[in-house]
């Protein structure tokens, strides 16, 4: 039998984009994180809709584990196959399909990489983007559609899900189905309303639903300047207040504020970074005078104040995406970086960042606790990570232990999981609703009859 699966998988796509081999295998069955690693059977890279289809036909019928990838880059171990079976690699589907600049859209194939994205953008729409990111350049949009990603624009709209404007989905059994505006018109313009809105069946849904083949995303206009601050407070129960105060002001793109221990200059401090945008010099410094002006009496009670970056650092913290962390991160031989992701009331930030300081610190962790606003204060994007040195067995466990204690704690005050584990998946799913449990678990089984769709992720017992 596993000769015919391999057999049939290069029927459809070719000897050489389909692999058995141990040492390919090796590295399909693991992600940067810290989930333990499990290898398929199969990988294969199919080109084509068609070929996905033909795909899924085929494990549909065989009973075979799917396990949908994108970049990989989740480091949570969302493309790891659990369960063996075959590795959807869909590196190859990275065709730009329409852009649509009339109606400020774009339409990708699923395994379209954000950084080659951003490059057609710059060559072929320049003066329109869509939100980057703050991840490495080989993350696809179908991956980041597909957990709720983040993005420099998250604050002012939403997850990157939001500004999805039409989906092409794969389904279990096979069926190619358009979601969106594009299911009954040429144009990809709108995901949902006023129709049904179908793609909350597969967003966020981890690839246990369907496979992604192309993805409409809409388009912002770029300002042509853009800047940012940085306020500074030593007083983890004012950023709340400060974020809000931020918000407020309505001329603010991005928001995020920072927690870490190094360097050391940083120790009890929060950054809250704030960036705007504008077309001339006067729009960038009425925006800034209006984000002074909203921290008035917190400068003058000298209980925060506004930090200066030396001119060189500059352009390292208007990067897109920024790539500080990741510098940290590779200062070890083996190093690297982990982290768990609520999302929480912003109300929320003292305790869960006191909170994760103190695992952190108790355990002898380099840590960073990372926040970003989402749709205008709505909530925040947590990223509570640590430092590690991958050849240090000892201290990877302690950081296991300590990202699972923050998680907990986060879900106790209320969070909600964002690019959850496994573990994290059952956690969250021991405090839902048994009403919403039943509905999952009804469209997991209408969906995907035979089990088939990265089994072990969002599995409703």
């Amino acid at each position: 039998m596993a000769t015919d699966i391999y057999t049939s998988l290069v029927e459809i796509v070719g000897e050489a984009h389909v692999s058995a081999k141990k040492e390919e295998l090796y590295f399909y069955g693991r992600d940067a994180g810290l989930m333990p690693a499990h290898e398929p059977d199969y990988v294969v890279v199919p080109k084509t809709t068609e070929e996905v289809q033909k795909i899924m036909l085929l494990a549909n019928r065989e009973k075979i584990p799917i396990v949908p990838m994108g970049g990989g880059m989740s480091l949570a171990g969302l493309t790891i196959p659990l369960k063996g079976g075959v590795v959807v690699d869909t590196k190859r589907m990275r065709n730009i399909v329409e852009l649509n600049k009339q109606g400020r859209y774009i339409v990708v194939e699923g395994g379209m990489p954000q950084g080659m994205l951003k490059a057609y953008l710059e060559k072929e729409f320049p003066g329109f983007m869509h939100s980057l990111p703050e991840s490495p350049v080989m993350t696809t949009v179908g991956g980041s559609v597909s957990l709720h990603g983040q993005g420099h624009l998250t604050h002012q709209i939403g997850y990157t899900s939001d500004m999805v404007s039409g989906l092409e989905v794969v389904l279990a059994t096979g069926d190619v189905c358009k979601i969106g505006s594009c299911s009954m018109s040429p144009y990809w313009f709108s995901k949902g309303p006023t129709l049904p809105d179908l793609s909350g069946l597969f967003l966020g849904w981890l690839g246990t639903t369907g496979i992604i083949t192309k993805v409409g995303l809409k388009l912002y206009k770029m300002k042509k300047i853009r800047d940012f601050e940085i306020f500074v407070t030593d007083r983890d129960d004012l950023v709340p207040e400060i974020l809000f105060r931020l918000v407020d002001t309505e001329v603010v793109e991005d928001l995020k504020a920072v927690n870490q221990a190094e360097p050391r200059m940083f120790e009890g401090l929060h950054l809250v970074l704030m960036y705007f945008t504008g077309d001339s010099d006067d729009e960038v410094e009425f925006k800034r005078r209006m984000i002074w002006e909203s921290l008035r009496d917190i400068r003058v009670s000298r209980d925060g104040g506004f930090m200066s970056v030396f001119p060189d650092m500059r352009a390292e913290f208007l990067d897109l995406p920024q790539k500080a962390m990741t510098r940290m991160a590779d200062e070890k031989k083996g190093g690297g970086f982990e982290y768990t992701g609520p999302i929480v009331p912003m109300e929320k930030y003292p305790v869960i960042s006191r909170k994760f300081s103190e695992l952190a610190l108790a355990n002898n962790l380099r840590y960073m606790t990372g926040v970003r606003v989402i749709g205008r204060g709505h909530g925040m994007m947590v990223g509570m990570g640590f430092f590690f040195n991958r050849v240090d067995e000892e201290m990877l466990e302690r950081g296991k232990m300590v990202l699972h204690e923050a998680y907990a704690f986060a879900l106790e005050h209320g969070g909600i999981p964002w690019k959850p584990t496994v573990i994290e998946q059952k956690m969250a799913m021991e405090r839902m609703d048994t009403g919403a449990l039943g509905l999952m678990k009804m469209i997991h089984r209408n969906l995907d009859p035979n089990h088939i769709m990265n089994p072990g992720n969002w599995e409703v017992e």
